[in-house]
């Protein structure tokens, strides 16, 4: 039964996917987890993570921005291993991940939701604070992408500021997760996160992954996505709650 609530899961955080254009493996992470445990949901989440991103990449590849690109996987690559450290540090305490991916999801919802709902008045930061506030986004969204095949909100906080042409936001920051999460599924196999059930698992999410990403697309041109970012941050929040009772 968990396994097919975690299927369904998959389908509903790819619609949001869809719409938003981010928040997919954020918004399935800590229910994936609940559902069918750390070792299963994280493997699984960065693979259709992978095929999120060439779904999109494939059909926008004229827009990708690659200098952007070179600048994030510079500053990601190297914080994600850093991840990957703390989460194997971390892997005979569960309950840890639990509360730090809880309380990130937490504070990233509210801060979202401030921001929905104010309009921005403070006018351009100086250029060094500016670099400063990109080092900290490209460097914490390595770290939670490291950790948790999370850094997704982060990213956007970085990737917002340089590039405002949609297709070419989401042709970008697709082909950034193509890599990165490529090297994270290089390092769940040699971890030893693969089996045969993980792999049938994997299978049976692909047509959930790919129902979800159709649907959401198709409601993201006739429905608010103000609105659904909305419920999106809603549904981190009891999300990042429920981890922290866990």
């Amino acid at each position: 039964m968990n396994a097919w609530l975690f299927y369904i899961v998959v389908l509903l955080t790819n619609i949001i996917q869809g719409i938003t254009g981010f928040a997919g493996t954020i918004l399935a992470m800590p229910f994936g987890i609940m559902l069918v445990g750390f070792d299963t949901a994280k493997p699984i989440l960065n693979v259709l993570g992978i095929l999120a991103g060439i779904y999109v990449a494939v059909f926008n590849f004229r827009k990708i921005r690659w200098k952007e690109f070179l600048i994030i996987i510079a500053f990601m690559i190297p914080s994600m291993i850093c991840g990957i450290l703390i989460r194997n540090s971390l892997s005979n305490n569960v309950s840890i991940m639990y509360k730090i991916l809880g309380t990130f999801v937490i504070l990233l919802a509210l801060i979202r939701l401030i921001k929905l709902f104010t309009k921005n008045s403070g006018g351009t930061l100086p250029e060094g604070i500016q670099n400063v506030k990109n080092v900290f986004y490209l460097t914490g969204a390595g770290i939670i992408h490291g950790m948790f095949v999370s850094g997704g909100p982060l990213l956007i906080g970085y990737l917002s500021g340089k590039i405002k042409e949609k297709n070419e936001f989401r042709a970008t920051i697709s082909t950034v997760w193509i890599l990165l999460n490529s090297l994270i599924l290089f390092s769940d196999i040699k971890s030893g996160y693969w089996n045969k059930e993980l792999v049938k698992m994997q299978l049976i999410t692909i047509p959930f992954l790919t129902g979800g990403m159709f649907i959401g697309g198709k409601l993201c041109k006739v429905m608010s996505q103000k609105v659904f970012l909305v419920l999106t941050y809603i549904l981190l929040i009891i999300s990042g709650v429920s981890l922290l009772l866990k």
